[in-house]
């Protein structure tokens, strides 16, 4: 009879504070399975990875990095997706656990999905398990000290990807827009806040809480400088009375 395959277990580790870790989430790094980690370029260091480290826990021996790369194109991704999975696969056939570590929360513009569904197609038996952590848009108001969220209020979180229509299609209709990873729309962001009379009601956090966090509640001191690409704006939209923009 054919052993069972192990977990594949996707492991949030929030945005950078190791005090962030669930207790599910550090049991399982402290057990027998087997540690997986993304990194964008072969020995390149692993932002998950350095989470875990400052926290004290130590990778075992055979750690496995995946390679991601920060590329939009479909046959390299495909074949690095490929690849990370054949690795994983090759872990859970031999019945071992493989607990792959993830920034932020697994379940939230993660590579995690990308790796389940891949692993999935290769091994369909494989159990997937998902322990939620905290995400960046979560951690970066307790940081600057305002709610996400009040009562009744609309609240909208997308990447800065999205672009700059996207944004002013829904800034009127919610109380609190999140826009994540906003390095290449900064400057015009920051000139769309500044023209709809925000900047006093926005604010912007770099890598939340590393060692090299930073907070910046006057956005205009961002203008010709270099930030981070794991940054994210929160915009409160201190014009919109509750109840307008909504069904």
């Amino acid at each position: 009879m054919t052993a069972a395959p192990g977990r594949l277990i996707g492991v949030s580790l929030g945005p950078g504070d190791p005090g962030w870790i669930t207790r599910r989430a550090w049991a399982v790094l402290q057990g027998p399975a087997r540690w997986a980690y993304p990194v964008r370029a072969e020995r390149e260091r692993s932002y998950a990875l350095d989470i875990a480290e400052r926290g004290g826990l130590a990778p075992p021996a055979d750690a496995a990095p995946l390679t991601f790369p920060m590329t939009r194109d479909p046959a390299t991704l495909a074949w690095h997706w490929s690849r990370a999975a054949a690795t994983v696969a090759a872990t859970l056939r031999q019945g071992r656990d493989v607990a792959f570590l993830v920034e932020g929360d697994a379940s939230t513009y993660a590579t995690f999905g990308h790796l389940a569904r891949a692993v999935g197609a290769e091994l369909p038996e494989v159990e997937v398990e998902t322990i939620p952590g905290v995400a960046s848009f979560l951690a970066a108001p307790a940081r600057v000290g305002w709610p996400l969220a009040s009562q009744d209020d609309a609240l909208a979180v997308l990447p800065g990807g999205y672009g700059m229509a996207t944004v002013e299609r829904l800034l009127p209709e919610v109380d609190t827009l999140v826009l994540l990873k906003v390095k290449p729309l900064l400057e015009p962001l920051i000139d769309l806040l500044e023209g709809r009379g925000l900047l006093a009601s926005s604010a912007f956090v770099e890598r939340a809480g590393t060692p090299q966090e930073r907070v910046v509640t006057d956005l205009r001191a961002l203008r010709g400088g270099s930030v981070h690409y794991l940054s994210l704006l929160l915009v409160h939209n201190a014009h919109r009375r509750q109840g307008e923009g909504g069904a």
